[in-house]
């Protein structure tokens, strides 16, 4: 039977990791789950950060930060999380390691949902094209869909959907076919452009093809706050995750922090987003299991 943590934090950046630190020294047990990479990579040198006199890149203090987790005694899992289901009593939560428990969630991947280079993709949004099975599949039932990407988010949802739609297809976008994906019809040739008048009616691919597609379901790179956000039920605004002063979202027992929140992006706000959280968290979880530590 799988370890029942009492939270799980998805992501390992500032905000995660920080959320880790209160919740190991308040000998709650914690897991990151994090696929070690983040929007800090991006950062040359941070020099606006307090106590890096000679600043710091991005990656090295996303990496120091999961070490100070992993120190603490917190579970540091590197794994594609690529679906959150709520239960009755607690969360459970897939990844492509395997099935891990959890009383709480904390969503803290930033924003890091990744769209292919497809021309009209975005006049298609809502018309044909989704970023989310669970959500979505449904009124896909009647119709030939494909899901693009070539990772574990993409496997996930081809066995989501396969049930649910009449036909389904992968399109890698040029990349390799994945394993665990027998028996589905794959294509490897870049797809350069969507068609349709109202609605999403075929794709282009770069040697000139097309194919008639009823629907189009975007699942390349990572699944992100927003992908789980949207499974769970979670209220969202302009694309970002909608919290109140405790960092606690709409579904109890669910809390965000970080970029996916959306205001002012930085470093020390996530950090202080963290710390809330795992501050409320450590209060919560002591009124919800009666044990006063």
């Amino acid at each position: 039977m799988a370890k029942l943590y009492d939270t799980i934090i998805i992501g390992g950046g500032p905000a995660g990791a920080t959320a880790s630190f209160y919740l190991s020294r308040a000998e709650r047990s914690c897991a990151i789950m994090t696929n070690k990479k983040s929007n800090l990579d991006l950062a040359e040198k941070i020099d606006n950060y307090y106590g890096f006199e000679n600043g710091i890149t991005g990656n090295e203090l996303y990496q120091q930060g999961l070490r100070q987790a992993s120190n603490l005694g917190v579970d540091v899992k590197e794994c594609e999380v690529v679906e959150i289901i709520k239960n009755k009593d607690n969360f459970e939560v897939r990844t492509n390691i395997g099935t891990f428990n959890s009383k709480t969630i904390v969503l803290a991947t930033g924003k890091k949902k990744k769209k292919p280079n497809i021309k009209n993709l975005e006049k298609f949004e809502g018309k044909g094209v989704s970023y989310c099975a669970v959500c979505d599949g449904y009124f896909f039932k009647s119709k030939s869909v494909a899901v693009v990407g070539s990772g574990p988010l993409a496997v996930h949802e081809l066995k989501y959907l396969s049930p649910i739609v009449k036909d389904i297809y992968l399109f890698t976008n040029g990349k390799d076919i994945p394993d665990g994906v027998d028996g589905i019809k794959s294509d490897t040739r870049p797809i350069i452009e969507l068609r349709g008048n109202r609605v999403l009616d075929e794709i282009v691919f770069a040697s000139g093809e097309t194919k008639k597609m009823g629907g189009l379901f975007i699942a390349e790179g990572s699944a992100s706050s927003i992908d789980f956000a949207n499974a769970l039920g979670i209220v969202l605004q302009d694309g970002d995750i909608v919290i109140n002063d405790k960092c606690e979202t709409n579904v109890e027992g669910v809390y965000a922090c970080g970029d996916i929140t959306g205001g002012i992006y930085q470093v020390s706000k996530a950090v202080y987003q963290g710390m809330t959280v795992g501050l409320e968290l450590i209060k919560y979880l002591r009124k919800v299991t009666g044990v006063k530590r």
